[in-house]
């Protein structure tokens, strides 16, 4: 290795670290989208659902970067990363690069392509480890620094950390992470493999559970044993008192629209429902029978004998007050060679089900599991239902599943504990089987829907909410896909790949702990370096969510870890989340739940920040991974972290997820991760800085935001328009905390949102340069309402987007959107989002005697509020009366010589994608004889297919997808 000496900051004592240079950004990014892949993802991440956790290459380069100094070369970087091949010893970025830009003509794996395994695969080698620690004591003044992740969640950051042998704590609040991180930290480490140990206790427990729910899942046939029961709920019709099932769809497995295994109900002059498994098209076509009509919709459900529609509050208001029967409509089968066939229910599956429902109102034990009243929170959408103690979010027959498994491990917990003399080694063992039925129970529950496309229950915990499902599965543990021993399995060979990879670590290098990561057992200044991804403001309610598997958990696990699941519901109170419903019975007229939230959040962080400023040694380093979108997620971070007293001093923009991953869908997380970095003062000034005039800042802002901004779009980084926006926060908050406090001229504090206020614009403006080209002048001289609509349709690429994002957006261009929603209808909420409306949602009919007095835009008049109106207008006539007419209509208001209609028109044509309707009338209406008259200067790709267009740049969606 050669000599490094550390560079010096100019301005202060602090010793510059990697992170704080050039890092191989796009290179990290490309490894991301690769572990992004869902059928080769990294071990921790089957071992139990968690949310959110971050990929591996973005956390090793956020570990490595915080610890390593200043001047480590990229190639030496990305080897310790395990990126890139053992024969190309330099210029790895560039061929990674290059490979990225051919991986779609390849041929093999992707790991045949590229050279190289993904990165998780690989732990650093004894002799890169030796390296490694080298450069680092020689920075660290003769010590390994520790790297500390206060709140660890499923602990991708420490188990990397530890994967370098480097000193490591880890924090974690919820219990349910706080176990993963016991066994992949601390146990896995000490005891090492035990796939034999699994092997035997599993059979164990899944033998005896299978032979008590036997009478439960009876066979049809000699060697077939049911595995899934097809479930929904059925209520009774008030007009002629048949059964209504409340099933959306009748697919039992769909393989197209038409083709596949559906239930087909039948109903008796009696009003009772029998069903008959076919197939389509084989046995019925789709227009005999359509799987596609259930009897439940959003309205409410039709009666299949009478038509009568019982409406949704009704059918609601049934199940909340257990006015329904459960109903099964198909059953899934496996035979004793492993394949598998879907039947119709029998007599005896109907005997069992009642079986099942008598015994859960009998048995003692039974009749009082899980009287836990649960959490019912903004997250929730079945409390309305009568779900309101976690018992009520399980079937009997799932009930008694999941209760026999846990009967069967009593059974063996303590011929498990004599067995062995290593205590660690048990408690491992009963962590990794307590997981096995927790992670059960995320498909056998009301909220597991029936995933059509595979023929089993999917997750209950894919979403962000718990949905009571109108369609679920009563899952067999004993046999089957889903199955106990199947479970049991992905964990086992989990652990089994995660112990592998810490072989040569010290078994003593990591220290878990499990609390409030604002009050942390930890000494102060003996921490080198913090490494955080904080918990994600409002989009995920962790504390919530996990309720589900923690009620079983604490059945299990309440004795050997009784600190850990001391209550009948995990901690909401000192959860670091912006959690509205904490606040709805406190909010008034002064402050909105909504306010209240984000203040309990930027509280708690701050609170988070203070402590991780104490356990700092001075000069120590916090880099924080931030993924989300809304300005007031970094409002509240970014306060937090000034007022804690660190110095921002970098940030870095990496690609991490594939875009709409499940666990945030529809939420405030981007798709790519922030890294700001902040550091400990060496020496700390007790003097009050002089506040700054925003005035003086509000220019740094917008040119450092910009050049943030050119240079991503130069990067050839896999970046969408929101993401470039977002990425360019960092260094915009990295201006404001260098001049902070900044004050308005009266002395008021302005916060961070008014600098994000201010970058968004400034990157708009970098957007429309880069990608918009209007027929006439600039987009400034348009009307804000046309221009804040354009902006949102160039940026987002689609009707629908965060509400806050495109609240941000119009105030940094001079328009209040709510102001306008009313008046304009420019835009509706639609579940708290944004959505923009079309022409016709906003045009009164020109052809009717009585125009629509709720469209806000008379096709008849010659002057319009804004040019988006008259567009909108224009759009209209052609679509309803053709182009003679629209040809009159245009030259009736000299729609040639208004070059705000013309570049507004124009403006459409370039970002609404090609198969929205008012694109293709745009499109129209711009050629033929309304063209000929408007003589629009339109490029050409205008009107290209996407897929013939010769410029990727041309396209919506994301950049350069690294083919620069």
């Amino acid at each position: 290795m050669s000599d490094h000496q550390p560079l010096q900051d100019d301005e202060s004592d602090l010793k510059r670290l990697a992170i704080e240079g050039k890092l191989p950004l796009k290179t990290v990014g490309i490894e991301n989208l690769k572990e992004a892949n869902p059928q080769h993802m990294p071990p921790h991440r089957y071992i139990h659902p968690w949310f959110a956790r971050r990929p591996t290459p973005a956390s090793r380069l956020a570990i490595l970067a915080s610890v390593l100094p200043e001047g480590v070369d990229s190639d030496t970087l990305l080897k310790w990363m395990q990126i890139g091949p053992d024969d190309v010893e330099s210029g790895i970025a560039d061929y990674v690069e290059e490979k990225k830009q051919n991986e779609g003509d390849r041929d093999g794996t992707l790991g045949e392509h590229y050279g190289y395994p993904r990165p998780f695969r690989n732990s650093p080698s004894d002799e890169e480890r030796e390296d490694l620690h080298e450069r680092l004591t020689d920075f660290w003044d003769g010590d390994l620094p520790t790297v500390l992740d206060p709140t660890a969640g499923g602990g991708v950051i420490p188990f990397e950390s530890l994967r370098y042998d480097l000193p490591t704590v880890a924090n974690e609040l919820n219990p349910i992470p706080w176990l993963m991180l016991e066994l992949m930290l601390e146990q896995a480490p000490a005891v090492g493999s035990l796939s034999e140990e699994l092997n035997k206790w599993g059979d164990r427990i899944d033998e005896t559970a299978a032979e008590n729910l036997e009478e439960y899942f009876p066979s049809a046939a000699p060697g077939q044993t049911p595995s899934h029961y097809a479930g929904t709920y059925s209520v009774t019709c008030p007009d002629c008192g048949a059964d209504i099932p409340l099933v959306k769809k009748w697919w039992l497995k769909k393989k197209s629209s038409s083709k596949g295994i559906a239930a087909r109900p039948h109903i008796s002059e009696e009003g009772d429902i029998s069903y008959s498994c076919v197939k389509l098209p084989d046995q019925v076509e789709k227009s005999e029978f359509n799987p596609q009509d259930g009897p439940k919709s959003r309205s409410g459900a039709e009666c299949i004998r009478c038509g009568v529609v019982m409406d949704d509050s009704a059918v609601q208001e049934c199940l909340a007050e257990g006015d329904f029967e459960y109903e099964v409509y198909g059953v899934k089968y496996v035979k004793e060679r492993g394949s598998s066939g879907w039947r119709a229910p029998t007599s005896d599956d109907r005997e069992a089900l009642k079986k099942a429902e008598e015994r859960v109102s009998t048995d003692i034990d039974l009749h009082s599991l899980l009287q836990v009243d649960r959490y019912i929170g903004d997250e929730d959408r079945a409390g309305p239902y009568g779900v309101t103690q976690w018992r009520d979010a399980f079937t009997p027959r799932q009930l008694i599943t999941l209760y026999e498994y846990q009967n069967a491990f009593k059974e063996n917990e303590e011929e498990i504990r004599d067995a062995y003399e290593d205590e660690t080694k048990v408690e491992a063992l009963l962590i990794l089987l307590s997981l096995t039925a927790s992670k059960a129970v995320d498909r056998n529950s009301r909220f597991s829907p029936l995933d059509t496309g595979k023929g089993y229950p999917a997750n209950a915990l894919g979403g962000k909410h718990f949905t009571l499902q109108w369609a679920y599965v009563d899952n067999n543990l004993a046999a089957g896909n889903q199955s106990y021993n199947d479970t049991l399995r992905r964990i086992r060979d989990s652990y089994e790949e995660i112990q592998s990879y810490l072989e040569g670590v010290g078994e003593d290098r990591a220290t878990v702990l499990q609390g409030d990561a604002a009050n942390l057992d930890v000494e102060d200044d003996s921490v080198q370096a913090v490494v955080i991804d904080p918990p994600y403001y409002d989009s995920i309610i962790y504390s919530e969510l996990s309720d589900m598997c923690y009620v079983w958990l604490r059945e299990y696990l309440s004795e050997t870890y009784p600190f850990a699941f001391a209550g009948e519901l995990s901690e909401k109170g000192s959860e670091a989340v912006a959690n509205v419903a904490k606040f709805k019975d406190v909010a008034g007229n002064s402050k909105s739940k909504k306010s209240l939230a984000e203040e309990d959040y930027e509280s708690k962080m701050a609170d988070i920040f203070s402590e991780l400023y104490r356990v700092l040694e001075p000069g120590g380093v916090m880099t924080v991974m931030f993924t989300h979108k809304e300005a007031s997620a970094w409002d509240t971070l970014t306060m937090a972290l000034i007022r804690s007293g660190f110095t921002v001093t970098s940030t870095h923009p990496i690609t991490s997820e594939m875009p709409q991953r499940t666990d945030t869908r529809g939420g405030g997380s981007a798709d790519s991760t922030l890294l700001l970095t902040g550091r400990k003062p060496v020496d700390e000034d007790d003097e009050n800085p002089e506040p700054t005039l925003w005035s003086d800042v509000q220019s740094d802002t917008r040119e450092v935001a910009q050049e943030a901004a050119r240079d991503l779009l130069d990067s050839g980084m896999s970046l969408t328009k929101t993401d470039v926006i977002i990425s360019a926060f960092g260094p915009t908050l990295r201006v404001f905390a260098d001049s902070y406090p900044v004050v308005d001229p009266q002395g008021n504090e302005i916060k961070p949102r008014k600098a994000l206020e201010e970058a968004r614009e400034a990157v708009a403006r970098v957007l429309i340069d880069r990608y918009l080209t209007l027929s006439e002048g600039k987009i400034e001289s348009l009307d804000s309402i046309t221009e804040w609509y354009l902006l949102s349709w160039l940026i987002y690429g689609a009707d629908t987007f965060p509400y806050d994002e495109g609240y941000q957006l119009g105030l940094g261009l001079g328009v209040n959107i709510d102001d306008i929603k009313r008046s304009t209808k420019v835009w509706r909420k639609k579940r708290g989002d944004i959505q923009l409306r079309s022409h016709d949602g906003r045009v009164a009919n020109i052809n009717s005697s009585s125009p629509s007095r709720s469209k806000p835009i008379d096709p008849e008049d010659f002057s319009f509020s804004s040019a988006l109106d008259k567009v909108h207008a224009a759009l209209h006539v052609y679509d309803t009366s053709g182009e003679k007419a629209a040809w009159e209509w245009l030259k009736e208001r000299r729609c040639d010589s208004d070059q705000t209609f013309k570049s507004t028109l124009s403006g459409l044509l370039q970002v609404l994608p090609k198969d929205h309707d008012d694109w293709e009338i745009a499109r129209d209406l711009s050629v033929g004889d309304t063209g000929e008259y408007l003589q629009l200067d339109l490029s050409n790709n205008v009107f290209n297919d996407e897929d013939d267009a010769d410029d990727d740049d041309d396209k919506q969606g994301t950049f350069g997808d690294f083919d620069n």
